[in-house]
């Protein structure tokens, strides 16, 4: 792998595993049927959109929206939104870190369940796929 001058990856190569990383964990789940990732550089290199679609066998999805930004030779997840819903369209849960539940003690992150907010620490999307095939298979 090429490097810059200081040792770190080329910011471009930084981009390229980090989206490696989420095709790895999305092929990894035997629960998924299929997903639909759209992948946005930002102008100025530095930065990563990616918005998309995982269905699973049950007919549930979840749709997926993350922006990250590499900070310090590593990929930082500045904004995220993961929402999960039943093949009826109905939310089970959506993470996020959008700053509308001051309340909550993990503030700005938490977990929208159909009924409440509750404290959530930043989900990664293998936590998110755990979770969700986790309750497929236990049903």
């Amino acid at each position: 792998m090429a490097e810059d001058p200081d040792g770190a990856p080329h910011r471009d190569q930084m981009i390229q595993r980090y989206l490696d990383d989420i095709e790895k964990v999305i092929g990894f789940h035997p629960t998924i049927l299929s997903s639909t990732l759209q992948k946005r550089l930002g102008p100025d290199g530095k930065t990563i959109y990616v918005t998309g679609t995982i269905m699973f066998s049950d007919l549930s999805v979840l749709e997926i929206a993350v922006f990250a930004v590499e900070m310090r030779n590593k990929m930082a997840v500045d904004k995220y939104r993961f929402q999960y819903m039943d093949k009826k369209g109905r939310m089970v849960f959506r993470y996020d870190n959008a700053p509308h539940h001051r309340e909550a003690p993990t503030f700005p992150h938490h977990k929208h369940l159909p009924n409440r907010v509750s404290p959530s620490t930043q989900p990664s999307l293998t936590d998110i796929l755990n979770e969700i095939s986790a309750a497929i298979l236990n049903n």
